[in-house]
């Protein structure tokens, strides 16, 4: 797909996105703000306009950035509010960016500071206070409810997939109700910045540099999220379209 068909606005909206076709609502840094651009240049390209970047690369590493990026970099860069999903059948993407539409103008803008951390194997950002926490939880969850009746149910090959991995019961609960094990109560926002990395120096040394960066970034501003798109199986994620929140005057 061309870079053309990448950007997001109004001549786009009717797209025709294939049966295969999975749609995600994302937090997505504004397009204008240095949070857009440090996040692109990381994982290598921005999903919204199709450009590639060449990746930073902290001195402490030894490998490529992009050699530690590369799960990330399918998705781009973004956090997650609702997990990728299929449409049920009779809805159509113009139902699921006016819904979306609708939800995001029940929200106001907010900052939400933010520090790189170690989370498991890999290295994200996360929330640095638990009222931000609790607010993209918020955020998280009702987006959740407003769209969660256009997705369509998972195949079964694919749930018994996602529940044959090690799951507490409540998120087995959440994995057939929702289609996704991770919400609610289970919901922790993160922006992913590695792969699963295995060397702890690795990990220790994308903190360190992140941990600089954070600190001339400063917050993160929440005023808006987005729908991404993954055209067929496997594809990379593309930023369709923006999501605005309420103007605050």
């Amino acid at each position: 797909m061309s870079s053309a068909a990448w950007v997001a606005n109004e001549a786009n909206e009717g797209f025709e996105w294939s049966a295969e076709a999975r749609f995600a609502v994302y937090y997505a840094p504004s397009r204008e703000s240095a949070w857009w651009q440090a996040g692109s240049e990381w994982l290598g390209g921005d999903v919204e306009s199709g450009l590639g970047y060449t990746p930073p690369q902290p001195p402490a590493l030894v490998r490529p950035v992009s050699e530690l990026t590369q799960a990330p970099r399918r998705y781009g860069w973004h956090g997650t509010l609702v997990a990728p999903f299929r449409l049920a059948d009779g809805v159509t993407p113009r139902t699921v960016l006016d819904d979306a539409r609708r939800w995001a103008q029940q929200h106001t803008p907010f900052t939400l500071p933010v520090e790189a951390a170690t989370l498991g194997d890999f290295v994200a950002l996360r929330p640095a206070e638990a009222a931000g926490e609790a607010g993209m939880r918020e955020l998280a969850s009702s987006a959740l409810r407003t769209l969660g009746g256009l997705r369509a149910k998972p195949p079964a090959a694919d749930l018994a997939r996602r529940m044959a991995a090690p799951l507490t019961e409540r998120q087995r609960a959440l994995l057939i109700e929702w289609g996704y094990p991770y919400v609610f109560d289970e919901f922790r926002f993160h922006m992913t910045l590695s792969s699963s990395l295995e060397a702890a120096d690795e990990r220790a040394a994308l903190v360190a540099w992140w941990h600089e960066r954070v600190a001339e970034l400063g917050p993160l501003v929440v005023d808006s999220a987005a729908l991404f798109v993954e055209p067929a199986p496997g594809e990379p994620f593309m930023l369709w379209q923006r999501l605005p929140f309420q103007t605050v005057e």
